[in-house]
Parts: structure tokens; C-alpha cells; sequence
């Protein structure tokens, strides 16, 4: 009888091959990233583009770099996703499989995963765009298992994929795995779930909407459309301010738009102050 496969303790020899494989492949991850960031110090755009294409040629382990081009293509094109799945790859190489290993649970408290993290951010965006949403979702989901602190604040964005699709209980999960959070698209995004989850106007949902008006009480209106939005975003925000409603606005609003009847429940209950 063949005797049942279970996890073995691997060869010290591969153990040892692998841990100089991820020395000298570190090294030069950190030269790639060194050369990114003197690349992104030139003036114009183009600048950038020919100072990443040399250091490319010759290093191309910089996650960030091919970030950059994946950035400077048409939004929703083969190449954009093309070249953010090389940048992926490039990380990955960057982290190494032992990295992923040793570093699970902890990724963005090590310098080395952040390119990589930022990589297929990057990834699961370009994925939203082009319609493969549950590819994008399964990339932010694992993100989050890789790094549960979410320095990057991916939760947000998830969050509002989750609902858009009509995902209520993954939502709720992830809602309940952050509770306490007082980010203005969390608080929404918990009354959209009290509203969904309770058959439309309840106790429960205007509860949980006075919360969310009292964290950010300009994130209402912007929904319900009584107060425009800007056309930029800004660059920063503040708490309970203008500035992190219009950014969580982004997050939110496709979602709070898919649901039967909830932005007119929104506008009235804002309306009733």
C-alpha cells in the first residue's frame, strides 16, 4: 500500500541552495529598486520611462519599475495587465519562496514585500477594470492573508467590490474581521450591509447610517447626489472631513448605486437630518 504523502522537512541542501538563491537575488533587488527610484527622480515623463527602460535592460527585478510602465498603458488594455502581471513577477522573484514562508502574516513589515505588494495591487485593479472581478477580489483576498494589518487600506477597496456584487456575506466577514474601523467608506459600507441585510429601511439600518453620518457627515450627501463631486481627488485626507468622504466616495458609490432603492433611502434620511 502506498504510504500516504504528509509534510516532510525539506533537504538541508535545498534549504541551503535556496537561501543563497534569495542572497544574491535580494542584492539585486535592492540595486533594482535604488535604480527605480534614481529613475523616477527625472523631470519629464518620458525621462522616467527611458531611465526604467535602461534599468529594466539591465535589471529586471524591480516590481516598482514595471509597475511604472504598467501605469504609463492605455487603462483596460491586454498590455496594461500584461505588464502588471510582470511586475508581479518580478517581485515574486524578489521576495523568493522563502520569503513568502517566513514573512506570511507579516508582509509590508518588510521592505523587501512592498514592491511586490504594491505589484499586485496594481494587478487586481487592472482586473476590476477589465471585468474579471472575482480574479481581482481573489488577489485583494490574499493580499490580506499575506499582510492582515493592510497597511496599503485594500480592505476598502475590497469592501466595496465585495457589495457591488452582491456579495453580502463575504462583506460582512471582512466587515467583522476590521470592526472599529472609523474610515468613513467602512461606516457606510456597514449601513449599506444593515440596509441589504434587514429588507431595506429598519431600526437596524438607520442605526447604523446615524453612525456613519456622525463618523462623516459629508460622505451622505455625496452619495445621494445633493452635493457634487469634485472633479479631482484630493491627494490627502482628513478624518470626518470633505476631503475622506470624496475619496470614499470612489469606493463606495458603485456599490450604494447597485442596490434597489438605496440612495433615494439615503437621500431621504439625510434629508430628515
Amino acid at each position: 500500500m502506498t504510504k500516504p504523502a504528509g509534510p516532510r522537512k525539506p533537504p538541508q541542501a535545498l534549504l541551503t541552495a535556496l537561501r543563497r538563491i534569495a542572497e544574491e537575488v535580494g542584492h539585486a533587488a535592492n540595486g533594482a529598486q535604488v535604480g527605480f527610484c534614481d529613475a523616477m527622480d527625472a523631470e519629464t515623463a518620458a525621462a522616467r520611462l527611458a531611465a526604467i527602460t535602461v534599468l529594466l535592460r539591465g535589471n529586471p527585478l524591480s516590481a516598482d519599475a514595471w509597475g511604472a510602465l504598467a501605469m504609463a498603458a492605455p487603462e483596460g488594455s491586454p498590455l496594461a495587465l500584461a505588464l502588471w502581471q510582470q511586475a508581479v513577477a518580478a517581485g515574486t522573484l524578489a521576495v523568493g519562496p522563502l520569503g513568502f514562508l517566513d514573512m506570511e502574516g507579516e508582509f509590508w513589515g518588510y521592505l523587501e514585500t512592498r514592491p511586490y505588494m504594491r505589484a499586485r495591487a496594481g494587478l487586481a485593479q487592472e482586473l476590476w477594470r477589465q471585468g474579471r472581478h472575482d480574479a481581482a477580489i481573489g488577489e485583494l483576498q490574499d493580499l490580506l492573508r499575506l499582510n492582515p494589518n493592510d497597511n496599503q487600506g485594500l480592505r476598502y477597496r475590497l469592501l466595496g467590490w465585495l457589495l457591488e456584487l452582491g456579495h453580502d456575506v463575504a462583506a460582512a466577514a471582512l466587515h467583522a474581521r476590521y470592526d472599529g474601523d472609523g474610515y468613513a467608506g467602512w461606516l457606510y459600507g456597514a449601513a449599506l450591509l444593515a440596509f441589504r441585510r434587514n429588507g431595506g429601511d429598519s431600526a437596524a439600518a438607520r442605526q447604523s447610517l446615524r453612525d456613519a453620518l456622525a463618523g462623516n457627515p459629508h460622505l451622505g450627501p455625496l452619495l445621494a447626489g445633493t452635493v457634487p463631486m469634485p472633479k479631482r481627488l484630493p491627494e490627502a485626507y482628513s478624518p470626518g472631513e470633505a476631503s475622506e468622504a470624496q475619496v470614499a466616495w470612489r469606493e463606495m458609490q458603485p456599490a450604494w448605486a447597485a442596490t434597489p432603492g438605496a440612495l433615494a433611502w439615503l437621500g431621504a434620511q439625510v434629508a430628515a437630518g
